[in-house]
């Protein structure tokens, strides 16, 4: 029995709800933007994070995926330019005196939280690949709409991911203050996002 072209809702919502709570350079980015910033900002970082992943998954839709597979050499270049982005802007946070560099400068302001999260989103190639992967696992091919399918799974998608930031996003710009008058504790907390920035970006150049 499917619901609106859905099968096994449940395992659907479960399995979403595991993926979302792994942490990845997106949650990361919304949490240190809220914290360093306030919870105005770190909402903008949350928009570009969903319009990233919105973007991806329509090009999952269009069958990006499918170029991707039969030119790896695409997948490739897109994949090194995003580990040297997320190792760019991990070694501006470690090698920055004090932990304050132009990343967090410039996510001071909603638009360049929105843009710098928009663009981490969209390096995330494999994301691509497991949206084409893991919905049709979930679409019941008989359904005479099966692009109302697809985006009732990505619309779930979406408001799990967006539930999750907020909860990140409320926790961070409690941070503001207790940071504010712990100097130590900002610098240690910007060398200690560098280096989980570095590593994602090396976990996706070594990846295959």
């Amino acid at each position: 029995m499917s619901i609106l072209g859905i099968t096994d809702l449940a395992t659907y919502i479960l399995g979403t709800v595991v993926i979302i709570l792994t942490p990845g350079p997106n949650s990361l980015f919304v949490l240190s933007t809220a914290g360093k910033h306030g919870a105005r900002v770190g909402f903008a970082a949350a928009g570009g994070v969903f319009f990233g992943d919105l973007t991806l998954m329509l090009a999952a839709a269009l069958g990006v995926a499918s170029l991707m597979h039969a030119y790896p050499i695409a997948f490739d270049v897109v994949r090194y330019a995003g580990a040297a982005y997320l190792a760019w802007l991990g070694l501006k946070l470690l090698f920055t005196r004090g932990g304050q560099t132009q990343v967090t400068a410039e996510a001071g302001s909603p638009q360049q939280a929105f843009k710098q999260a928009f663009g981490i989103s969209l390096i995330n190639v494999k994301a691509i690949l497991f949206f084409m992967a893991f919905f049709p696992q979930f679409v019941d091919p008989t359904y005479p709409q099966v692009a109302l399918t697809f985006g009732l799974l990505g619309l779930i998608v979406q408001i799990t991911s967006l539930s999750y930031l907020t909860l990140l996003i409320l926790a961070g710009s409690q941070l503001v203050k207790r940071l504010a008058q712990r100097r130590w504790l900002a610098t240690l907390a910007a060398k200690l996002t560098g280096m989980l920035f570095v590593s994602f970006g090396l976990r996706l150049a070594t990846s295959k």
